[in-house]
């Protein structure tokens, strides 16, 4: 998946359907003058329904949907006939979408599950027929209740990336090619900072034709927690991640520091993620000889208070051992 291509923040205006008009007709009939009341009452109008589907990835499919408008209830007639229901107007997403009020900023559902439904906005009821007000004190009703009006409301949809692994680091730690190694993803990959501006996911394939879903998503910063750089718009992909691989480079000053750090910013995001199973991989291991990686082993074992292991996409070192250790981590 491009990373032009990965949309997971859109704002909609959503409006349901009227009510439809209840009937006032009189039954009319030859060799019947005055026949009574029977007139049918007005259909629903259409709700807008957002609906979860395992098949999508991203919100592309509603990047220039603004508007989205469900049908109008048909207004009843003669014979007690009631008007047709509106048409539903459905929403689809991607499981792990969260819908939001855009006005209070409040969560209003989350859709996890294929197939899943939710009302958005809910269409107006149909307003009954004067058959329904005939009593015996007024036998000729000539009124009918209209429809209720539409509701229309501005929504926010948004996405967190529901993936097996999280990959968690600086900019610039190689999580993007870690992933372009592991899985068929074609992330963007250089040698700055923020090359990944959006989520990336791969498929990583594993023994006997299983898989799981990897996340490579982009580097935190100090002060992510507090919105800086691209603060909430990346910790929140991470709070759907059942596995955090922490990715510090073998080159960074002080490892443990640089863990803590990233710790730390999740901590302050959401304390929950803490409770996440965690393993810290030390990436471009290739740049280290094996009497600086011993001595860098002995400070480690002091020093971390979980597993860690050395690896090097490029050198195509330690892959497999990563891979091993996920799948355990996945279905302990």
């Amino acid at each position: 998946m491009t990373e032009g291509n990965f949309v997971d923040y859109v704002k909609m205006h959503v409006t349901s359907g009227n009510g439809g008009k209840g009937s006032a007709h009189l039954h009319r009939e030859k060799y019947i003058a005055k026949g009574g009341p029977d007139g049918g009452d007005g259909g629903r109008g259409g709700h807008v329904i957002v609906k979860g589907n395992s098949n999508l990835w991203t919100l592309i499919h509603l990047k220039y949907k603004r508007h989205i408008k469900a049908g109008h209830g048909e207004h009843g007639s003669s014979g007690r006939s009631t008007g047709g229901d509106g048409e539903d107007a459905y929403v689809e997403v991607p499981l792990g979408t969260v819908v939001r009020d855009t006005e209070t900023n409040d969560i209003l559902f989350e859709i996890t599950e294929d197939g899943e439904e939710k009302i958005v906005a809910e269409g107006g009821m149909g307003g009954r027929g004067n058959w329904h007000f005939k009593s015996s004190t007024n036998q000729t009703p000539r009124y009918a209740q209209p429809g209720i009006p539409h509701e229309e409301r501005d929504i926010t949809i948004e996405l967190k990336v529901l993936a097996d692994v999280g990959l968690v680091g600086f900019p610039n730690a190689g999580k993007s090619t870690l992933l372009s190694v592991l899985t068929a993803a074609k992330p963007k990959i250089a040698d700055y900072e923020f090359t990944t501006l959006k989520p990336n996911l791969g498929i990583v394939q594993y023994r006997d034709f299983q898989s799981f879903v990897m996340a490579d998503i982009p580097g935190i910063i100090e002060g992510a927690a507090e919105g800086k750089g691209l603060g909430h718009y990346f910790l929140r992909h991470i709070e759907r991640n059942s596995i955090l691989l922490f990715l510090v480079p073998a080159d960074a000053k002080d490892i443990k520091e640089q863990y803590d750090i990233l710790l730390d910013e999740l901590k302050r995001y959401n304390p929950e993620m803490l409770d996440k199973e965690r393993l810290l991989v030390i990436s471009k291991s290739d740049m280290l000889d094996d009497e600086l990686k011993s001595e860098m082993k002995q400070e480690l074992d002091k020093q971390l208070p979980l597993d860690y292991m050395f690896i090097s996409s490029v050198a195509q070192q330690g892959l497999q051992e990563l891979k091993d250790k996920l799948w355990k981590l996945l279905n302990d």
